[in-house]
């Protein structure tokens, strides 16, 4: 959740008020968000802990599903948008050989931390920018894939991010990506002008399950997943509640706005959806 805009026009509270944590050596919020910075993925979330371990798990366990979409294997050249921390960088690191790692954020203080935690193991290589998910600074058919977990609702054009995805991938390389979608249901009210809380940063959850098949079709891109996983995300909610309580976080917007995705999501509305696309 963490790439959009231009690079002096960052603006993401909520990573403000992570970053203070984690500088404060907070081990529960270390242990949470140190490494991914995202909702959790459980297999049963029925048997949720709801510990920091068991978000840190599922946390990991999500980055697992979304590379599983992007068809990975050892000797590849990935790159990572809006990759926070470096979490997912670092759990392919640690699961794959002959890896050529890039991960790229708008912002650099999340940079710092990811080349301050992550280094590449034998065999691999890691490389961490800075730059926008709209305008990426690499040639034309760099990777063979491109992942975005949790991020896109954040950048400023999903069709231009696609075609610059589709341009630095190689041919028959994937995207993958994970995305709130709103039901047909939601969708006529995602257009709707609200007043702008903005914890979260600026986010456009107006892009429905057709707008996606419509975009790829557009960018030469073929669907190979397509997943909802809204029910394995859903202990992120009890969790952040927990740890809302522990730290006495009282933000009303970081209350409102996490409520209102948890609302909309038990009910059916809004959809964490998995796509796995590749360049034809």
């Amino acid at each position: 959740m963490d790439t959009h805009g231009k690079h002096d026009n960052v603006k993401l509270p909520y990573f403000d008020h992570l970053l203070g944590l984690l500088n404060r050596q907070d081990s529960a919020v270390t242990t949470s968000f140190g490494r991914h910075v995202h909702w959790g993925y459980w297999q049963r979330p029925e048997q949720a802990a709801l510990t920091g371990a068991d978000f840190a798990e599922a946390a990991e366990n999500l980055s697992a599903q979304v590379c599983s979409a992007a068809n990975i294997q050892d000797r590849q050249a990935v790159l990572d948008v809006g990759c926070g921390f470096g979490g997912t960088v670092a759990h392919l690191n640690e699961r794959y050989t002959g890896m050529d790692l890039t991960g790229l954020n708008i912002d650099e203080r999340q940079l710092q931390r990811a080349r301050e935690i992550i280094r590449p193991l034998p065999g691999n290589r890691i490389d961490f920018q800075q730059g926008n998910a709209c305008r990426l600074p690499f040639p034309d058919h760099s990777f063979d894939v491109v992942l975005a977990v949790e991020c896109i609702f954040h950048f400023p054009d999903r069709k231009q991010f696609f075609q610059e995805a589709y341009r630095v991938l190689k041919p028959g390389g994937f995207l993958a990506l994970s995305d709130f979608v709103p039901s047909r249901w939601l969708h006529p009210v995602t257009r709707i002008k609200l007043p702008a809380w903005r914890f979260y940063g600026q986010c456009n959850l107006a892009y429905s399950a057709d707008d996606y098949r419509r975009l790829a079709a557009e960018c030469g891109f073929s669907f190979h997943t397509a997943r909802n996983i809204t029910k394995n995300t859903l202990p992120t909610y009890s969790y952040l509640r927990r740890l809302a309580v522990r730290h006495r976080i009282g933000n009303q917007n970081a209350m409102f706005e996490t409520l209102a995705a948890e609302v909309l999501s038990r009910s059916g509305l809004l959809h964490y959806q998995i796509y796995g696309l590749q360049k034809q």
